[in-house]
């Protein structure tokens, strides 16, 4: 016992003083910090040339002129943190080639070792200018980032592009840019400009503005007027993609003024749809305050009744114009693209958002009624069986943007994703009843969308809010407590969606055994089948799970994400074989028998599931027109 004792002490004396031996560094002292942005007039315009055409390996070749008035330590910066991105996404990894040089001399230059989006160039005596010149390589192949050429086409982003110099106020920088196209090329922008030869040369502007004012450009090209403000410009990979009707375009033209008078005010000059028609360009859904950058698929025009699940994107991007462009949360506004963004408002900036797209389609007829009705039981549906709710809120899903930067994950959810966008609607929509039952139905979120967004007709800078002016402009159109409602359901945690919005305005989710028409127009264009409200999955036509469901059937058998379904019931897989099996189980007693691959492991998985197949819809409650039949009608 005692040999024991001094065998415990001395092994325990022996770590003590391996411990205080252990080597302990000291932190190097943090680098130069990169100057603090000023609100003062920048010395001097900057000026721009980019050669966008070779469009074939997609290189854009860039050279800038910078006025210097001292000389001396000057920083660079390539924008990080992009409005509309919710995160610190700027491409530095496209960017090459880079050279400083100042009076036809090479100029040494060193990245700053914290900020990699920040470039040191000590400026000689007597310099008027620096001379930036870089190539902007774009993706090639889908696993480097959004395709943005093809032969027919280009999109062109400047923050991309370009570097500003730092410790300055984006606003307070003067820009004059010059962008040379493939010959006969048709170029758009929100940005004015005028076409020289195969250039266009563009308006002087700010670098905040110049940013936020991407260009569009291609061989196959048709803009349409919508109003004496908005253009809706199309670009294609072939001719044929740009015949679109007259009833097609007409509803374009519905879309602009009902927005119009649902936000009653304008905050822009000119506004552009930067429409983007092709199967090689990636495609985007990007908000700017004079332009959006949209892309879809080939079918748009021409396949017009399938095309039906791709017209909600024009609705959300250009409500965006008032939501998020001119009206933005504040701890999200910052003075250049190098402070970090705080996302806490995404709620109203993309929830908000989301719910006016939805309305906007529908009032517009660009999507009919009962199609819009459909997506909502989607997302409700989408929502409430989502357990992910349990445990983390919906405030907390606006940090995604910047923890998971978009990148997939395996069990979405339960995870969560960027959920402030369709809970948000979810929210809102709670927020339209509140306002039509305590006002007697005399108020609703269309007094919000005015109260809150109409201000100041043509201002397109910005107009900043908090969480308090958000319950400040509610509560001048109806008295509630509205600071306790918005917290409660930004932070609560619960099994269930908040449903209520829809069925205080008469609308109640139910599930049949059919999808809706616009469902199954929405699984063929993702080429998958969504079995997500009974077994648990999506899977895709060639039967590789792309989503399970966190405690689904599925997930109790073991599936996961990038399993494949080879066979049910001993046949070779196919969406209507496993439809058939639901069909066959709710009045059997056998379980549905799954060969599945993972990897070069086979496994036959029974799942014991028997209440058949459920799709979503929303069905009306009580006699006569409710709240949401209101809100759809258009003004």
């Amino acid at each position: 016992m005692i040999r024991k004792t001094s065998i415990a002490i001395l092994l325990a004396c022996t770590s003590v003083s391996a411990w205080a031996e252990n080597s302990k560094p000291q932190p190097l002292p943090m680098g130069e910090a990169i100057p603090v942005s000023r609100d003062t007039p920048y010395p001097g315009t900057i000026k721009i040339q980019i050669d966008a055409t070779d469009v074939q390996r997609g290189i854009f070749t860039v050279h800038e002129t910078i006025p210097v008035d001292k000389d001396g330590r000057m920083t660079l910066m390539l924008p990080k943190w992009v409005p509309g991105g919710h995160s610190p996404g700027g491409q530095i990894d496209k960017l090459a080639s880079l050279r400083f040089s100042s009076g036809g001399k090479p100029l040494a230059w060193s990245r700053d070792p914290q900020e990699v989006f920040a470039f040191h160039v000590d400026v000689p005596r007597g310099a008027k200018t620096v001379d930036v010149d870089l190539q902007y390589l774009s993706a090639t192949a889908s696993n480097q980032g959004g395709i943005v050429t093809s032969p027919a086409m280009l999109r062109l982003q400047w923050n991309a592009m370009s570097l500003y110099p730092a410790g300055y106020f984006i606003r307070q920088i003067p820009v004059d840019a010059v962008v040379t196209y493939p010959q006969g090329w048709t170029a758009y922008s929100g940005l004015p400009s005028k076409r020289v030869g195969a250039s266009y040369v563009y308006d002087t502007t700010n670098y905040e503005v110049l940013a936020d004012s991407p260009a569009l450009a291609g061989r196959y090209a048709k803009q349409w007027p919508l109003s004496d403000r908005v253009f809706l410009d199309v670009v294609a990979d072939t001719p044929d993609q740009l015949e679109a009707k007259p009833e097609q375009i007409e509803a374009h033209k519905r879309l602009v003024d009902q927005a119009v008078k649902n936000f009653g005010a304008q905050h822009y000059d000119n506004y552009h749809f930067l429409l983007s028609i092709s199967s090689v360009m990636g495609g985007i859904g990007l908000e700017h305050h004079r332009s959006s950058e949209d892309g879809v698929k080939p079918g748009y025009f021409t396949e017009w009744d399938d095309s039906t699940p791709s017209r909600n994107l024009l609705p959300h991007e250009y409500s965006h114009s008032w939501d998020g462009k001119f009206r933005r949360g504040a701890d999200l506004w910052t003075p250049d693209f190098h402070t970090p963004m705080r996302d806490s408002l995404l709620w109203v900036y993309e929830g908000q958002t989301q719910f006016w797209g939805y309305v906007l389609q529908a009032r517009s007829g660009l999507v009919s009624k009962q199609d819009t009705l459909d997506q909502y039981a989607m997302i409700a549906a989408s929502y409430d069986t989502a357990p992910g709710r349990q445990w983390r809120p919906l405030i907390d899903t606006t940090n995604d943007p910047i923890i998971a930067q978009r990148r997939p994950k395996g069990w979405t959810s339960w995870q969560r994703s960027e959920d402030y966008y369709n809970e948000g609607l979810l929210v809102w929509m709670e927020v339209d009843s509140i306002l039509r039952k305590q006002s007697g139905g005399i108020r609703s979120i269309n007094d919000f969308a005015r109260a809150f967004f109409g201000i100041n007709d043509g201002d397109w800078g910005e107009v900043t809010y908090t969480f308090e002016d958000v319950v400040s402009t509610l509560n001048t159109i109806q008295p509630y407590d509205w600071a306790a409602f918005l917290s409660q359901r930004l932070n609560e945690t619960s099994d269930h969606a908040p449903l209520q919005g829809f069925v205080n305005n008469g609308y109640k989710l139910v599930f049949t055994d059919t999808p809706s028409p616009i469902m199954k127009k929405a699984m063929k264009a993702r080429k998958a089948a969504d079995f997500s409200y009974s077994l648990g999955f999506n899977i895709s036509n060639e039967g590789s799970l792309t989503g399970v469901i966190w405690q689904s059937p599925a997930f109790k058998a073991g599936l996961t994400v990038n399993d494949k379904l080879l066979a049910v019931n001993g046949e070779a897989y196919s969406e209507q074989k496993l439809t058939a099996a639901l069909k066959a189980a709710k009045t059997g007693k056998e379980p549905i028998s799954l060969l599945i691959r993972e990897d070069d492991r086979y496994q036959t998985v029974a799942i014991d599931y028997h209440d058949g197949p459920r799709y979503p819809h929303f069905e009306k409650i009580g006699q006569g027109e409710g709240g949401l039949d209101r809100l759809l009608t258009p003004q």
